[in-house]
């Protein structure tokens, strides 16, 4: 007797197929996660840089506060900001802030000789040409680095920094 092929054909995989399949998805599945530790460094990064950009606009914010204060006012500076009033005329030498994690600034934290240890930014104020009578324009370096801890100018290299060049109208 002779036996009759089936009507209807059979689909299925072949155990090649299944094993190339699973190998090419484990593949793409280490891959994904290879990168993950290097998403996360860098989202950690792009956080700090947004907060250091945060913290160089409040100190140009009270610069520019200080300079426009008329003179019966320039008393009560004191009461709000970075305590930097007078700083363009009297002092040629940097100042240095501090802030922690969230860019709130550390009161009584300015010109330190270190960092108070929650500290987490330093802001470096540097004066180039304070207010006078002819000239309209006070330019200053605004540099804020992270991790505190790190003096750029004693020759540390710190995680990351921003650094903006200021000109601020009277």
């Amino acid at each position: 007797m002779k036996m009759k092929p089936p009507s209807h054909k059979v689909a299925a995989f072949s155990l090649v197929e299944i094993t190339l399949a699973l190998g090419v998805a484990a593949f793409a599945l280490v891959a994904v996660l290879g990168m993950l530790p290097v998403s996360l460094k860098t989202q950690q990064a792009s956080v700090r840089q947004t907060t250091a950009n945060q913290i160089v606009s409040q100190i140009l914010s009270d610069l520019r506060a200080d300079l426009r204060l008329p003179p019966g006012l320039a008393s009560h500076e004191d009461d709000t900001g970075f305590h930097l009033h007078g700083h363009w005329a009297n002092l040629y030498a940097p100042d240095t802030l501090y802030f922690v994690t969230d860019g709130t600034f550390i009161p009584n934290s300015t010109n330190l000789t270190s960092p108070p240890p929650d500290a987490v930014f330093r802001a470096k104020i540097t004066y180039y040409a304070p207010p006078t009578e002819g000239y309209t324009t006070s330019l200053a370096n605004i540099t804020v680095t992270w991790p505190a801890q790190v003096d750029p100018a004693q020759g540390g290299v710190p995680a990351g920094s921003v650094t903006t060049f200021v000109a601020v109208n009277r």
